[in-house]
């Protein structure tokens, strides 16, 4: 590899590497994490046994046998903490995660399915959940914890019925003033009978929100600071090993590998920071060049304008159906576009990065931003989908999407039959996943130049992007 390329690889490596826990709703109120040495240290069941808190939480039935839901055991530990698995698992892994942070909603429900089967379902792993509401960022986060809690009071089933309804309902209560009247409908779904958890909302829920800070300090203790965060326990040897971050599988079944061999995991970041400089596809100067076969996309297959020769790039991820890209959209780029683009001081790219959980519709009009693409028009799709996002964002979307494609002249047969091909959404949930190590909202910019490597995260304003732009821009130019 070229000195340079080496150079920018590191500093590609060392932007990743802050950018880790991007991956996770965060908070700096509280302590950072130490550097895992692999030594033992206390376990939270450990520690709450040093406290004398410990209470006797059965995970039997009535009649005394294991209690199982979709083929797993599941209970609670002595100290009162809700688990899935074998109880008598030889790894444990401690979830310490916040009900309203959209990274958590994302790991269980993409990552979750998976864990259970490979690992819950085979007994090899117990997963004990612990709260960890922040409560600076998510409001409705610790009124979550508690009402979950209430439903525990009523079994163990209900508990976990009642934990995925409010992960998966996030985006509806989670900017409500009041969400009460919400946690007790998903209550009664989840199979709680009503009167009880109101007596224990009217009754406890000051002792219920006492327990929940304790397991906040709890998560502080062991040095996290963000969620959803792990701690994986070797049972044997007591050894714990920290995972940040809503990780892929790959992940979780590298670490879980790495204990039952007897080793200690390797963190994700720290491997990459350890490994050959290399710097992902798209951010190359092969990548970022344009494709001769296909005018107005680069080598990596992305969308740009503006000078192939310009001595700053910026790469937008962005979702169709996030408010704030639509005010960057709207607002800042024109003015972006005149100072920067026009100029040929910088050139643009785009990358999907559609926020599935919170825009449902946001993947469907990357799709046709992409098909518009094909016949030479994705930016002109590109604006008419900000520009017109309340009326598509709605149950009509192929409906409107199709109108929109329509008012571009698109050749329809051609645009219909690109929709309905599985590659169009390839190359979205490729952009996703090249982002997602580092993207924690959208719209986020990735500024190169040179060797250099810079993220700007959400929708500045003009006269902010603009100034940032032009510092970078002047050390482009060596000025």
């Amino acid at each position: 590899m070229h000195s340079s390329h080496i150079k920018r690889a590191v500093l590609w490596m060392a932007l990743v590497a802050l950018l880790a826990l991007m991956a996770a709703c965060t908070t700096p109120s509280l302590p950072m994490p130490q550097a895992d040495t692999g030594e033992s240290a206390a376990t939270p069941a450990a520690t709450e046994a040093e406290d004398g808190e410990a209470d006797d939480s059965e995970a039997t039935s009535s009649n005394g046998e294991q209690v199982m839901m979709d083929g797993i055991p599941v209970g609670f530990t002595e100290e009162g903490y809700p688990y899935r698995g074998n109880p008598d698992a030889p790894i444990t892994i401690y979830e310490y995660s916040d009900y309203e942070c959209p990274f958590c909603a994302r790991h269980v429900i993409q990552t979750e399915p998976a864990l259970k089967e490979n690992f819950m379902a085979s007994g090899a792993v117990r997963f004990v959940f612990r709260d960890f509401p922040l409560e600076g960022l998510h409001a409705n986060a610790i009124p979550a914890a508690i009402a979950a809690n209430c439903v525990a009071e009523q079994g163990i089933v209900p508990y976990w019925e009642m934990h995925s309804l409010i992960f998966r309902t996030q985006t509806e209560w989670g900017n409500m003033s009041d969400p009460a009247p919400t946690f007790a409908r998903l209550a009664e779904e989840a199979g709680a009978e009503p009167d009880l958890y109101a007596t224990c909302l009217a009754e406890t829920a000051e002792d219920k929100e006492d327990a929940v800070r304790a397991s906040v300090e709890e998560a502080a203790s062991f040095g996290f600071t963000g969620t959803p965060s792990f701690l994986f326990v070797n049972e044997e040897t007591t050894d714990t090993y920290p995972l940040v971050g809503a990780q892929p599988f790959d992940a979780f079944a590298s670490y879980i590998a790495a204990i039952q061999a007897g080793d200690a995991p390797t963190d994700p970041a720290a491997a990459q920071q350890q490994g050959d400089p290399e710097i992902p596809y798209w951010a190359t100067d092969e990548g970022l060049a344009p494709n001769p076969d296909t005018p107005g996309v680069n080598m990596a297959g992305d969308f740009w304008r503006g000078s192939p020769d310009a001595p700053v790039t910026v790469v937008e991820f962005s979702d169709f159906q996030c408010p704030f890209c639509r005010q960057h959209t709207l607002q800042t780029q024109p003015v972006l576009d005149e100072q920067f683009i026009d100029t040929g001081d910088v050139r643009w790219v785009f990358k999907h990065f559609p926020v599935e959980q919170s825009h449902p519709q946001a993947v469907a009009a990357a799709g046709a931003a992409q098909c518009a693409g094909n016949q030479g028009k994705f930016w002109e799709m590109h604006d008419l989908l900000f520009e017109r996002m309340s009326e598509w964002g709605n149950n009509n979307v192929d409906a409107v999407l199709l109108t929109l494609a329509e008012e571009l002249e698109l050749d329809i047969d051609a645009y219909n039959v690109c929709m309905e091909d599985q590659a169009t959404y390839q190359k979205v949930l490729a952009d996703l996943n090249s982002g997602s190590g580092f993207v924690r909202g959208t719209p986020t910019f990735v500024v190169l130049y040179g060797e250099q490597g810079r993220l700007i995260p959400g929708a500045l304003p003009a006269d902010q992007f603009s100034e940032a732009l032009n510092q970078l821009l002047a050390e482009a130019k060596g000025e």
